[in-house]
């Protein structure tokens, strides 16, 4: 029987007590589910930026704050109905990284997203608020090899291409949750249950025309001291039709042609897909509400948002509220 020297014996037990601590962690469980800081079964609604937010802020009754990674989520009861309110901040990135986190730490039963956008539909007006069937990522796309007069997809998954923009050539998102196996979507649905209560209670509202006297108007951006301070147009609500979502600012009247073309939408923003892209991998229910605060480019004179962004983001804020107390819990 071979035995080894004092000195190798003492090395090799060092050894096993340096290498200990770091096995220790592979044989841990899993890291344990983020921590609900509140149980009750809620409606989710989400703003994305300050005028949103305030539109909808002073509604909530019997407020709690919760502060998670610098935002913070109000609990509390609008129309009668328990929500979480939250502000995701402004684009892609932000609304669905902080839906998610809003559906880790809260028990959200459905999301509703409340706020303002482009038109892009030339049959609706600056204040009209658009209840979308279904949403798209319209920024979601391969950048083209020139090939004689037009731009080749390297995309060889998508068979039903969409006319390109330039270079620019859309695709679909690649996602699934637990029922289903990941495939391409070009759609993310809102609840068509959701919906139906739209649909029921749109026809019954009343909204916002003109700015109250003493509110004042941004003197930016070339808008005239003078402006008008009344839409058009007496706003409507609209139910159905499609929804479009990008991490861009549009206010281009050719492109707005384009993704009117080429998506059939009437409304564009800058997060909703996003949610609803978060909401169909976690199966929650999904709709929004977006109220035109401007044309995407198609104004005649300057964007204005930066008359009616307020006004719109109330005009969508006073459908949200009326829709919650019209839901059944």
């Amino acid at each position: 029987m071979s035995r080894l020297p004092i000195a190798a014996r003492s090395l090799l037990i060092a050894a096993s007590l340096l290498a200990a601590p770091l096995a220790a962690p592979l044989a841990q469980a899993k890291p344990a589910a983020p921590a609900q800081f509140d149980k009750t079964p809620r409606t989710l609604v989400i703003t994305a930026f300050e005028p949103e937010w305030v539109a909808l802020e002073s509604a909530v009754k019997g407020a709690k704050s919760y502060h998670i990674n610098g935002l913070t989520f109000l609990t509390g009861s609008i129309a009668g109905r328990p929500v979480i309110l939250m502000e995701s901040g402004v684009s892609m990135v932000n609304a669905a990284m902080n839906t998610q986190l809003a559906l880790d730490h809260f028990n959200a039963k459905r999301i509703i997203f409340s706020g303002i956008a482009g038109g892009i539909d030339p049959h609706l007006s600056v204040g009209d608020v658009v209840v979308a069937e279904r949403w798209n990522q319209y920024m979601e796309v391969s950048l083209g090899r020139k090939k004689g007069d037009s731009y080749v997809s390297p995309d060889l998954e998508t068979p039903d291409q969409l006319p390109a923009y330039g270079m620019l050539i859309p695709r679909d998102v690649r996602v699934g949750n637990a029922a289903e196996k990941p495939r391409r979507h070009r759609w993310f649905m809102a609840d068509p249950a959701l919906l139906a209560v739209a649909r029921k209670m749109a026809p019954k509202l009343s909204l916002q025309s003109c700015l109250a006297k003493d509110e004042p108007i941004p003197q930016t951006k070339g808008i005239s001291p003078d402006a008008g301070r009344c839409l058009d147009t007496s706003p409507r609500i609209v139910v159905g039709g499609n929804g479009i979502s990008g991490p861009a600012f549009a206010d281009n009247a050719e492109y707005r042609e384009y993704l009117y073309a080429t998506f059939k939408a009437q409304v564009l923003d800058m997060e909703t897909a996003a949610t609803a892209h978060v909401a169909y991998a976690n199966q929650v229910p999904f709709i929004a509400f977006r109220s035109l605060s401007d044309l995407a480019g198609g104004d005649t004179g300057p964007n204005r948002s930066w008359i009616f962004g307020r006004l719109a983001a109330r005009n969508a804020a006073t459908v949200v509220t009326r829709y919650l107390a019209a839901l059944p819990d």
